[in-house]
């Protein structure tokens, strides 16, 4: 997110100002609040005018105030190069972060479902972070699997992890938060497993001398 007011003149005091807006943001959204700029001004001790000087609406607020939105990457500092391993890793990495920020995650998803004139679509859950993450750990695949068959992939275990997986889990399956996690690092793993040895719906499986596998591909190290 651009901060040209934080950016220039006393950056020290703004930056200041700044982590306090969004800690009370974030604070009050664990509480299972929506906040605006006026509630987490008054929550930070920050006069209504400066705040808004920082965040011109609740939009802007809330998806500072979302946690993770400058990560990059979830992979670790010196990746493996087994793409097995590299996907828990990097699924371990987000699930640690989701469990972590739970009632926050808990709700942006919520605000995510609940349509605001269009602003629904500017919020971090809505932009995808995840598939970025989890295409960077796949990008050994490149030369066996086509961009779309990655992206394929990417989407599908997107699909089978995060805050949506971890609340139907919880919330419906009755497991508890380790049980959990060690369920989608399993379907994660299982997805890429079947990508490589079956191929992907609607594409034969691929290889890079383009005839389908024999045999396992990888290996995810998962208990059964």
């Amino acid at each position: 997110m651009s901060r040209p007011y934080v950016d220039a003149g006393r950056t020290g005091q703004k930056r200041r100002t700044f982590d306090a807006l969004v800690a009370a943001a974030r604070q009050l959204v664990a509480a299972g609040t929506t906040p605006t700029v006026d509630e987490a001004a008054l929550a930070a001790g920050v006069a209504r005018s400066t705040a808004y000087r920082y965040f011109p609406g609740q939009r802007d607020l809330l998806a500072a105030a979302h946690p993770e939105t400058a990560r990059t990457s979830m992979l670790p500092d010196n990746p493996p190069e087994d793409v097995a391993e590299r996907l828990d890793a990097v699924v371990v990495e987000f699930t640690r972060m989701i469990v972590e920020t739970e009632s926050q995650q808990r709700t942006m998803l919520r605000l995510s479902l609940e349509p605001a004139d269009g602003q629904e679509r500017s919020l971090p859950l809505r932009q995808g972070r995840a598939i970025a993450w989890i295409a960077e750990a796949l990008a050994p695949l490149e030369n066996r699997l086509s961009e779309r068959e990655i992206h394929q992939l990417v989407l599908a275990i997107r699909s089978a992890i995060g805050i949506e997986s971890l609340v139907w889990l919880t919330d419906v399956g009755g497991l508890g938060r380790d049980a959990a996690v060690a369920s989608m690092r399993w379907t994660a793993g299982a997805l890429l497993d079947q990508a490589l040895r079956a191929g992907l719906p609607g594409a034969e499986p691929a290889t890079a001398s383009g005839h389908p596998p024999e045999g396992p591909q990888v290996t995810s190290g998962y208990p059964a």
